[in-house]
């Protein structure tokens, strides 16, 4: 299982929707995605690099692929 980082926002919501199946996307705020994000076994990278802008990224992608 790759490390990810706060640059593979695709694969964070692949492994988001993976851990999470059942979450309605538009219930979920920013700090809860952010939880869920440093929460998964595989992510590796600073948890205060993080911005709305990279969470919002993330969420889209969650969208748009499921």
């Amino acid at each position: 299982m790759p490390l990810l980082t706060w640059d593979d926002s695709y694969a964070i919501a692949l492994a988001l929707h993976e851990a999470h199946p059942d979450v309605k996307l538009d219930e979920i705020s920013l700090d809860q995605l952010f939880q869920w994000v440093i929460d998964l076994r595989n992510f590796s990278d600073d948890p205060n690099l993080v911005n709305d802008t990279i969470l919002v990224d993330i969420l889209c992608e969650w969208i748009e692929e499921f």
